[in-house]
Parts: C-alpha cells; sequence; structure tokens
C-alpha cells in the first residue's frame, strides 16, 4: 500500500485537516519533477551505440558517474547550502539558498508550503496536550476524592481516629509525591500539576496526582523540593497543624456527587434551579457508581492519549517521507536538516504522551481491575473488531435460505392455486398485516447495514457519532445475519401456516397454526430483553436504552441515538399498527376461526393513527429538550415542523372518523404544508445542502462520495418518495392494488427513503465534526469540588 493510502486509511477521520496534507505536497513535487524533466538536456548519443540498448544505458550510466564525479565543483555534501531551518519556538522557517538556480522558484514554494504544514501540525499538537494535560489535572483530583470515598465506605471508623495512622499516612503521601515530580513529564510540571500516580490504598490513600509547583528542572531544585515538601508535611502533621493540601480524608469535606446529567433527577432539578450537587453519602451503591463513571473517563482519557500518540507518530513519518522524495526528486541532501529540527520539535522530542500512558495504566490497573494487568490492558486497548469468517458464511447461507424459501412460497401459491380460492380476502386481511411486520424490519435491517457498507468505505465514523463502545459495534455482517435470520424464520412460518391449512391431516390443528406469527413476535421479544452475554448483548441493550428515552423523552437530555431512532421509529409507522393489530386480534379476535371486527372498529382506527402519530410527538419533545439545554433557536423550529406533521395525522384522523368535505379540505392543506416543511427541512439541515456559493451547485463545499450526480440523485428521491408519506395521510390509490399491499409498498417505499436519508445525515454530522475537530465524548465526572464550583460562578 502507497503512504499516502495509508496515512489516510490510519489517521482520526475528525482531524484529517490537522494532518499533513501529504497529497498537496506530493503534487508540488509532481510539478519540480515535470519541470525538471521538461529542462534537462538531452543526453548525446555516440555513433554506433543507437541500435545497441545495453550498451547506451551502460553508456549513460558512466556519464552520470563522470557528472557527479570530485572534479565538479558540486561537492558530495551540500546540505548547508541547500537550506537553512530556523526555530522559533512555535514554528519553523526553512530558508531555501539555491532559489537562483533553474527551478528554484518551485522548490521555494515547495519549502513554504512545507513550513505551513509543519507549523499547523505543531500548533495543533501543543493544543492538544495542553487540554490533556488539564484533563490530567482534572482526573487527579477527581482520583484522590474516590480512593479517600472508598476508605471511608470500606473503613468508616478507624483512619481519622489514629494519629500513628496519619502520621505514617503523610509521610508517605509526601515521599510519593516527590518521587513522582522527579520523573514528571515537563509540561505537567510547568502548569503546576503531576500526571496521574497510584500509591498502595493501605499506606497511601491519595489518588495519585499532586499539584506541588516546580521553578526548574534541574537535579538539586528537585532534591531540595522533595526533602522540604517531606519535612513540611511531616512537621505540620505532628504538630497537628493542617497543612495547605487538605489530608487525604479531609478532601471529602471539600467534595459532593455531580448528579448524572440528563436524567429525570437532573432534569427536574435544573427546571426548579436546584444545585446538580448532592452531599457525599458513603454508601458502596454510590462507590460502585463513581468508580463506574470514573473507569469510563479513564478509558476516554488513555483513549485521547493513543490518539495523539498515533498522530504525532504518522505526522513525523509524513515528513519523513515527503523529504526523502523530494531530495530523489530535486536531487538535494536536505532531508536530514530538515528531519533534525522535526525530531528536536516539540512535536518530535516530546515524551509527556507516553508518561501520562504510562501513569494511567498504573492508576487503571492498581483501582479498577484489581491488580489484573492483562484485564486492565484489554480494557484500554480494547482489540479492533475483525470480520468472523463464520459470520460471513452463516450470513450467506441465510441469504441462500431465503431466496429458496420464497421461490418455494411462489411455487406453493401458484400450484395450488391460493389466490383462486375463497379464503383468499380473508388472508389478506389477517394474516398478511402479521406477517408483513417482519417484512418491515428485515427490509429496514438490510437497508441500514448498507448504510454502515457505504459509511465504512466513505470513512464516515459512524461508531463514535452513535456513541458504540470500541469493539462492540456491529459491521453489515452481524446486521445482516441477524435480518436474514429473521426472514427465515417468518418464511418458515408462512409456509408451515400455508401447509397446515391445506394439509387434511393438520388442518384440524389451525388454531395451533395462526399463533406461529405471535410466538415468532414472542421470541423476538425474549432475545432483545434476554440479560445474558449472547446474541451481540450490548447493541441490543443500547437499542434498549435509546428506545427508554424516546418514550420519556422531555426526562432525558437528548442524544444523536435517541433522535436518529425516533426518526427511525416513525418511518415504521405500519410495524406499530401492525403490533396494533396483534393486540386486537389475539386479544378481541376469534383467531382460532381467523375472525376479527379490527378494521371495522372505530376506537381501532383512531388508534392507528395516534400510534403512527407516537414517534413525531417523541421527536417534538425531544426538540423542546434540547431547545431548553443548548438554547438553540433551530430546534424550536425542528419541533414546529415535527409538530406540523402531528397536526396533518390529526387531521387526517378526523376526516376519517366524520367523512366531512371541510376536514378532507383542511387534511389536504396540512398535509401538503408538512411535507414541503420536511422535504425543505432534510435536504438544507439535515444534509446540509443548497449553501449559497458553494463550489459544488446546489450542495455543499465538502463531499465525501466522489460522484456529485448521487446527491442530485439523493434529493430527487427524497421529494418524491417523501409524496409516499401524503399516500399514508390523504389515502389516495394510484394502483389498483388490495389495500394491504398499497399499504405495504407505500411502508416499504417510506423505509426506503429513511436509510437514504441516513447516510447524508450522518455524512454531514461528521463533516461537522471534522470542521470542529471533535473526536471525543465529554464524560460526566462524579464527583465537584467547592474551589471549581467558586471558579464556575
Amino acid at each position: 500500500m502507497k503512504f499516502g493510502k495509508e496515512l489516510a486509511s490510519q489517521m482520526v477521520p475528525e482531524w484529517q485537516e490537522a494532518y499533513m496534507n501529504y497529497g498537496s505536497m506530493k503534487s508540488l513535487l509532481k510539478e519540480i519533477h515535470l519541470f525538471k524533466q521538461r529542462n534537462r538536456p538531452a543526453p548525446h548519443r555516440p555513433h554506433g551505440l543507437k541500435r545497441n540498448a545495453t550498451l547506451y544505458r551502460a553508456f549513460s550510466g558512466l556519464t552520470h558517474m563522470v557528472h557527479h564525479s570530485p572534479r565538479n565543483h558540486s561537492p558530495p555534501d551540500i546540505e548547508n547550502q541547500v537550506i537553512l531551518v530556523n526555530e522559533f519556538g512555535d514554528s519553523a522557517e526553512t530558508t531555501f539558498l539555491n532559489v537562483h538556480d533553474e527551478g528554484g522558484e518551485y522548490e521555494l514554494v515547495y519549502f513554504k508550503r512545507l513550513d505551513d504544514e509543519f507549523n499547523k501540525v505543531l500548533k495543533f499538537y501543543k493544543e492538544k496536550m495542553k487540554e490533556v494535560v488539564d484533563e490530567a489535572g482534572a482526573l487527579n483530583k477527581q482520583m484522590e476524592a474516590l480512593v479517600a470515598f472508598r476508605v471511608k465506605v470500606e473503613h468508616p471508623e478507624g483512619w481519622t481516629n489514629s494519629v500513628e495512622e496519619t502520621r505514617q499516612l503523610a509521610s508517605d503521601v509526601a515521599a510519593s509525591r516527590a518521587e513522582l515530580f522527579a520523573t514528571a513529564p515537563s509540561a505537567v510540571r510547568a502548569s503546576k500539576r503531576v500526571p496521574m500516580d497510584v500509591k498502595d490504598e493501605e499506606s497511601s490513600r491519595s489518588g495519585g496526582l499532586s499539584d506541588e509547583s516546580s521553578h526548574g528542572d534541574c537535579k538539586e531544585n528537585k532534591e531540595m523540593k522533595r526533602i522540604s515538601t517531606s519535612s513540611q508535611i511531616q512537621e505540620d502533621t505532628q504538630n497537628g497543624a493542617r497543612a495547605k493540601r487538605p489530608a487525604p480524608l479531609e478532601i471529602l469535606q471539600y467534595v459532593k456527587f455531580n448528579t448524572p446529567q440528563g436524567t429525570p433527577r437532573s432534569t427536574i432539578k435544573g427546571f426548579l434551579n436546584i444545585p446538580n450537587q448532592t452531599d457525599l453519602k458513603f454508601s458502596k451503591d454510590n462507590l460502585r457508581k463513581a468508580e463506574a463513571q470514573l473507569k469510563k473517563a479513564f478509558v476516554e482519557f488513555y483513549n485521547k492519549l493513543r490518539l495523539l500518540k498515533s498522530y504525532s507518530f504518522l505526522n513525523i513519518l509524513a515528513f519523513s517521507k515527503i523529504m526523502k522524495k523530494y531530495d530523489k526528486t530535486a536531487s538535494r541532501n536536505a532531508s536530514k536538516l530538515y528531519m533534525k529540527m522535526v525530531d528536536n520539535s516539540y512535536l518530535g522530542s516530546s515524551d509527556e504522551v507516553n508518561k501520562l500512558m504510562e501513569r494511567v495504566e498504573v492508576i487503571f490497573i492498581k483501582h479498577f481491575t484489581n491488580s489484573n494487568r492483562s484485564k486492565g490492558i484489554n480494557i484500554l486497548r480494547p482489540k479492533t473488531k475483525r470480520e468472523k469468517h463464520r459470520v460471513t458464511f452463516s450470513m450467506g447461507f441465510l441469504v441462500g435460505c431465503t431466496f429458496a424459501l420464497i421461490i418455494a412460497l411462489i411455487l406453493i401459491i401458484r400450484t395450488r392455486k391460493i389466490l383462486d380460492k375463497e379464503g383468499k380476502v380473508l388472508y389478506m386481511e389477517t394474516m398478511f398485516p402479521l406477517y408483513s411486520l417482519f417484512g418491515f424490519i428485515v427490509l429496514h435491517l438490510v437497508l441500514y447495514a448498507g448504510n454502515i457498507y457505504f459509511w465504512r468505505r466513505y470513512r464516515v465514523n459512524y461508531s463514535f457519532i452513535f456513541g458504540f463502545k470500541q469493539g462492540t459495534e456491529l459491521g453489515y455482517n452481524e446486521i445482516l445475519l441477524v435480518g436474514f435470520c429473521i426472514s427465515v424464520l417468518a418464511l418458515a412460518c408462512v409456509l408451515a401456516n400455508l401447509d397446515m391449512e391445506m394439509n387434511p391431516v393438520t388442518k384440524e390443528y389451525k388454531a395451533i397454526t395462526e399463533l406461529l406469527p405471535l410466538g415468532l413476535v414472542g421470541l423476538l421479544v425474549v432475545i432483545m430483553l434476554c440479560p445474558f452475554n449472547i446474541i451481540y448483548r450490548s447493541s441490543r441493550f443500547f437499542l434498549l436504552v435509546s428506545l427508554f428515552h424516546c418514550l420519556f423523552s422531555p426526562l432525558y437530555k437528548v442524544t444523536l441515538p435517541d433522535f436518529l431512532l425516533a426518526d427511525q421509529i416513525s418511518s415504521q409507522a405500519e410495524a406499530l399498527r401492525s403490533f396494533e393489530f396483534y393486540i386486537c386480534y389475539y386479544g378481541w379476535g376469534d383467531y382460532k376461526h381467523r375472525l376479527n371486527s379490527c378494521g371495522d372498529s372505530d376506537i381501532f382506527n383512531t388508534f392507528s393513527y395516534i400510534i403512527a402519530a407516537l414517534p413525531f410527538w417523541w421527536r417534538f419533545l425531544q426538540c423542546l429538550r434540547r431547545l431548553y439545554d443548548e438554547g438553540d433557536i433551530m430546534q424550536g423550529y425542528n419541533g414546529l415542523k415535527y409538530f406540523s406533521i402531528i397536526v396533518a395525522v390529526s387531521t387526517r384522523t378526523a376526516y376519517t372518523l366524520s367523512r366531512a368535505n371541510s376536514w378532507k379540505i383542511v387534511a389536504w392543506i396540512t398535509s401538503i404544508g408538512a411535507t414541503i416543511v420536511s422535504t425543505y427541512w432534510d435536504i438544507v439541515f439535515d444534509w446540509g445542502l443548497f449553501q449559497r456559493n458553494s463550489k459544488n451547485r446546489f450542495l455543499r463545499d465538502k463531499l465525501l462520495v466522489p460522484h456529485i450526480s448521487v446527491y442530485y440523485a439523493a434529493v430527487v428521491l427524497n421529494v418524491l418518495l417523501r409524496l409516499a408519506w401524503m399516500q399514508t395521510v390523504l389515502n389516495f390509490k394510484i394502483f389498483s392494488l388490495h389495500t394491504q399491499m398499497m399499504i405495504a409498498l407505500v411502508a416499504i417505499l417510506e423505509i426506503v427513503r429513511r436509510c437514504i436519508w441516513n447516510f447524508f445525515r450522518l455524512e454531514n454530522e461528521h463533516l461537522n465534526n471534522v470542521g470542529k475537530f471533535r473526536a471525543f465524548n465529554s464524560v460526566p465526572l462524579p464527583f465537584n469540588y467547592d474551589e471549581d464550583e467558586d471558579k464556575d460562578e
């Protein structure tokens, strides 16, 4: 693999604009190469060698050796005569000395662009390092509070009463801090914080970070600092005076619990203007919650350090590669001097990331995995998920079974002439809605798998956007496996139903035959709620949590997976109505004789429209919650969009019940208005298209799909398929199909539209993350310090 492609595949997607632009620099070298090729004098071919290619190559090599022989006035080492690299702390500037050479202006532009790329990389790296150093200080304070809290919970009596134990504790803390300070990264010392370290809980109850200041890096100053710090703390402890820093357990007097953001409790407190901090309650349940939050914070922090380390390594390698190409293209010898500057810069010489990573590993293994190193490292460094051959094989097998069952079903219907029998209408009105539920689910899963495939192909970081835990996200193969497994079970039930109904021997067991779809639904529900670690438990629970947040939308902070799931459900209106039909058919209908009165019930019809409007109501509440949390007026406008859809569905329900012409006119007006607003919002706000002054006409500047026609086709399809939604509201007929078939066709078109919308919606979200260099999720911390609260105020 070429280095350019390898670099693109390994870079952090959200930071891609902060990396060295290897492709642009390579293009400049191509221009230099073409210029030299055009202006290079043609070699003289001596008479008698023109027809002999081998001798001619030998002669050319000989003339090349003579041209570069010591008799030439140019010395063999011209490094210092090519460039001069000047460092100015936060930037570098290269002076090209041979600008008067032929083509020198091209090389001058090359080094100017190279300096710009290096300064950009260096500036970004320093900014991110400052952020992680500050975060290390915050995690330091959190660990101190956690360890003290753990001691208080496990030893509620005894630690604060023993003077001898307190004295020994303070002495050990001072020695540990001083020893850690001697090997701390320079940036952390400069910020008056020492990075995370770990002490034995029985001998030191401190979390591991210290804020002792440093006034120099020389050995004598550090030694004096160790001695003075240790003696001062011991003296203060013996005299009973409180040191400047609170003692390991005294720190609990300055700490409160942070109420988890986005929960019903924090929502109510925020609405009533009650502070989201509570006093400490020393219970094992609170300890477990604090440990879980801080554990997650450490894992996310370690991931930041790993990405920063990779960022530094890849950029240094890119500069090395491009300078070697320059030497080869321009016949220079400048790479050594330039790379010496890169290696001596903060980007190449800083070892702070490695030291912080080591200390995070020590803390995490000690405090969160009970000194089990392999377990701790596996959590901090989750392995990249690999495609399994058995998954691919099983998926392919189920695909084959699905098509075989479909062919078998068609043959049975044709050979037994089921469509010509009297029970056809009754079957379409009862069994078809029951089994169509599985068809809608399978279609959505298959198209979602297609979304994942194209997200990966065009490097949309969907796992980060959704917030999936690394190593647990499902690939398109797993999604297809689940989808086709459901399709095989559903088609098998359909065939079994038809066969048992047509067979005179099994016809008497009609009651059992009618229960097959209900049994399959029950099986899927049991699998979804299964607590055991089988059948993708983490993904199932992630889906259930998002669904729970949708049901109680105003009480939970809205995340992207929550409102995306509500959008998916809004396109599954017929699936929700199928669930309603299940309840009516098996609850109040005579399923043993395939009889029901659901379609003739006004209550059932009314609830069918109410259920179809529920997802839009959830989205409306989610928009209001985001408007309250973020203060973004656009969320209010988005809420009005969903409210217009709710009004359209409500007027359609009123027209259905009354059949009055006035309600028909109102339903038409509200439906057309909601369709226009929703279509415009999809294209302009959700997809980010139709931007003014865009270099791509009617689109946006940045496009991940290289074929621009795809975007125009998606816009046209979205407009056309929106008309399918109008059919669900206005109930107009285009084809002379059975009512249930028409409903299923419209539902299929809406699912297809939603999955097209999914791809471009996440593409736009990914580009927004790239523009803001947003590659990490913020993790709430369990403890709040009084001094932090004062600073915030």
